[in-house]
């Protein structure tokens, strides 16, 4: 398995990392079993960085990770989120970034996961009413406990990229980046490469619309929480499935599947870039791992700005949270 370095303090991982969130949550009724196997497969491959939160499930997704890669502790990267205030019945009370809370977060995550340190712990989106400065200061002291290695954010926008890594080193920015969400490339990108940040990508198949699976809404299970979203509904859906038929055509030009085009651009785009497809499928892992291996030239990778675009998705992706400043 190739490895990427996210950051400029020494975390270094495989260099595609497996997003866990769809293994609890979201994505209609997950089977625990296809995720342990689904786990296990990833490690059989190679891969070594494993991403989850608190909230996903609720509470039960960091359970299930911690446990499956408990006898491979000190060979992976285990990465997880606090600050999206969450009940048990999934009930949702907005964003906490306080001091006094970042503590609490950390252990309860501590004695979910099963460990004595986490390997990089994010801010899972900025609380706009706690300056950055605050929220990251107690994150440091986490570091400076043992209790995590690494610190990152999600969904930051780039001044606020800058002010918290003044406070303290940010290994990693994990923000949406895809062929249909290239936002990123304005002003996050360059952020980090100017601040010597990694940058992780999550939903970087479009939450699974470019692997060309989804030919309508009803495709997706009744309580999959990708009904709601503007992209996945009424014209905005046809519109994005021209955008994947042109994916599609290219990638069967090249023999590979739409998953494995969209991946292999995102892999392109740079070296500190380690995307977290997430899939509940051993197969589809397969397939996402197996995109390492797809070269794109040149004039692959122009013709593929002329599909897809900026701005090429019709819809939003869901609330923006990358803009906001504090």
């Amino acid at each position: 398995m190739d490895e990427r370095t996210l950051g400029d303090q020494g975390l270094t991982v495989s260099a595609l990392g497996l997003g866990c969130m769809g293994m609890s949550d979201f994505y209609g009724t997950p089977e625990e079993s296809q995720a342990i196997k689904t786990l296990q497969r990833a490690l059989d491959r190679g891969l070594t960085f494993f991403d989850t939160a608190d909230i996903y499930g609720p509470f039960t997704n960091e359970k299930l990770v911690g446990r499956v890669l408990d006898l491979h502790r000190h060979e992976v990267t285990i990465a997880t989120k606090f600050g999206i205030v969450r009940d048990e019945d999934g009930t949702t009370h907005g964003i906490n970034g306080r001091p006094s809370y970042v503590e609490k977060a950390c252990n309860a995550s501590l004695q979910r996961l099963g460990v004595d340190t986490i390997d990089l712990y994010y801010l899972h989106r900025v609380d706009p009413e706690v300056p950055i400065e605050e929220t990251v200061g107690a994150m440091g002291r986490l570091v400076e406990a043992g209790k995590v290695r690494f610190l990152g954010l999600s969904e930051a926008a780039p001044d606020t990229l800058r002010r918290a890594n003044a406070e303290h080193p940010i290994t990693a920015l994990q923000t949406e980046y895809s062929l249909w969400s290239r936002f990123p490339e304005e002003g996050i990108l360059p952020a980090c490469r100017d601040l010597g940040i990694g940058f992780v990508p999550y939903s970087p198949l479009g939450r699974g619309f470019l692997t060309g699976r989804f030919q309508s809404p009803e495709d997706l299970p009744e309580n999959d929480w990708r009904r709601h979203n503007p992209r996945f509904q009424g014209e905005n859906f046809q519109k994005n499935l021209d955008l994947v038929a042109e994916v599609k055509r290219l990638a069967a030009e090249k023999n590979v599947t739409p998953a494995q085009l969209a991946l292999a651009w995102v892999l392109h785009q740079g070296d500190e870039i380690v995307p977290i497809p997430g899939t509940t499928d051993p197969d589809h892992l397969d397939e996402n791992i197996d995109a390492l291996d797809v070269s794109l030239s040149e004039a692959e990778l122009d013709h593929i700005d002329e599909i897809a675009p900026k701005g090429a998705a019709a819809g939003d992706r869901y609330p923006d949270m990358s803009s906001v400043n504090r």
